[in-house]
């Protein structure tokens, strides 16, 4: 049985050029056996009538807020209780800071702050406007508040420019539909450690990185959004934890890796993104070290590798790495993924622009144990993260059907 069997879903049409393949959207989801109901802005009828989408779902179409097809029902308020999920597609960046913000000046928006159903978004518009910081900050609102965002596609737009703005395709909009009907990782336990560790060397003082934590907090978050069961040990940031997971605080390595320990046997697989400090102080000062002395020599001695433990130690575990580099990338990256026995590695070139530490984007390559490599173009750590959980989920499929 299809997964959108007897679901009810509310496709949200706005102003773009891409309103056309919204039909195709409502005709494939009627097909798989949803009850859709198709909501059209005014600026969305200068592109696609009502009559199309009357005809492919056999459904009235909604397009006013004082519309009430259903006597004696408030349209935005039955709608609102009865849907599944709100997809917005195509969504333009008028809507998304309407939805950032609350405004509820139409049916479209009166529904989406009138329903509990879930939120999948696929944004269509000029390259300009998806990447001005305005439009992405709309979106990282709307993704921190549990919107799934199906992102647009890279390729010529309707205005001749080249770039991502493209509405992603009608089977992408469907599986992310799937995924929020039918979490792909449910029942997976999740280990995730993110953040910097510190080191101190006295009371006041410490050995760390710049580690923000975001890569981690991202795939944390992702996970939780697709269903696990996620345990995140997080050095210090100043990122919220995500709702939903359990949040193991630690410093230094030593705690980080204790904590790991705590819970490694009874997870399916840890994905370490955490910058572990490599070596700590063999002494640490009691109290505050006052200047006096021209210099302080310091000796270091090696911390605990937590991902080799790991990886020593591993069973049926998934156990993915992340290597920052800064020269050699993949040589560097493939050793790391031999001798600390991973069985996938995210790696990124830290110098590069917009790939480095506190940065919210990144540009990646995935390898396997297989030697198969994925390089990704640059983008934000959310989308990161939906491609480092998908490999996971191929990975667990492999291990189910060898097993089988």
């Amino acid at each position: 049985m299809s997964v959108f069997e007897g679901k009810h879903i509310l496709l949200g049409v706005t102003g773009s050029i891409a309103a056309y393949k919204a039909a195709d959207i409502a005709s494939k989801l009627t097909q798989a056996g949803a009850e859709v109901d198709v909501v059209l802005t005014e600026h969305a009828r200068r592109f696609i009538t009502e009559v199309t989408f009357r005809a492919i779902t056999r459904r009235p179409v909604l397009i006013d807020l004082f519309d009430e097809p259903e006597e004696r029902q408030i349209a935005h308020i039955h709608l609102a209780k009865r849907a599944d999920v709100l997809l917005i597609a195509p969504a333009t960046a008028n809507i998304l800071a309407k939805l950032a913000y609350g405004i509820a000046d139409d049916l479209l928006t009166t529904l989406a702050l009138a329903t509990q159903a879930k939120l999948v978004i696929a944004p269509a518009m000029n390259t300009v406007m998806w990447q001005n910081p305005a439009t992405q900050q709309n979106v990282r609102i709307l993704e921190a508040r549990g919107a799934r965002f199906v992102y647009p596609v890279e390729g010529m737009l309707a205005c001749g420019d080249v770039g991502a703005g493209k509405l992603a395709d009608t089977p992408t909009i469907l599986q992310a539909i799937e995924e929020v009907l039918n979490p792909p990782l449910r029942g997976v336990r999740l280990l995730v450690t993110a953040g910097p560790t510190e080191e101190p060397i006295d009371a006041v003082r410490h050995i760390s990185n710049p580690s923000s934590g975001k890569m981690g907090y991202a795939i944390a978050d992702e996970a939780l959004r697709q269903g696990a069961e996620v345990t995140l040990v997080t050095g210090p940031t100043l990122l919220a934890p995500p709702a939903g997971a359990k949040t193991v605080p630690v410093r230094t390595a030593q705690q980080m890796l204790d904590a790991c320990l705590q819970v490694y046997d009874a997870v399916d697989v840890v994905i370490a993104t955490a910058a572990v400090s490599d070596y700590r102080p063999a002494e640490v000062w009691q109290g505050k070290r006052k200047k006096g002395e021209p210099e302080w020599t310091i000796r270091l001695v090696p911390n605990p590798d937590i991902l080799r433990t790991l990886g020593e130690r591993k069973g049926k575990q998934i156990l993915v790495g992340f290597a920052a580099e800064t020269q050699e990338l993949l040589q560097n990256a493939q050793q790391k993924l031999r001798e600390k026995n991973l069985d996938l590695i995210v790696a990124n070139d830290v110098s590069q622009e917009g790939a480095g530490f506190r940065a919210d984007t990144n540009r990646v390559t995935l390898l396997w144990a297989d030697s198969t490599q994925k390089p990704l173009p640059l983008m934000s750590k959310r989308e990161v993260a939906q491609y480092v959980l998908q490999a996971v989920r191929d990975l667990l499929r492999a291990r189910s059907s060898s097993e089988g």
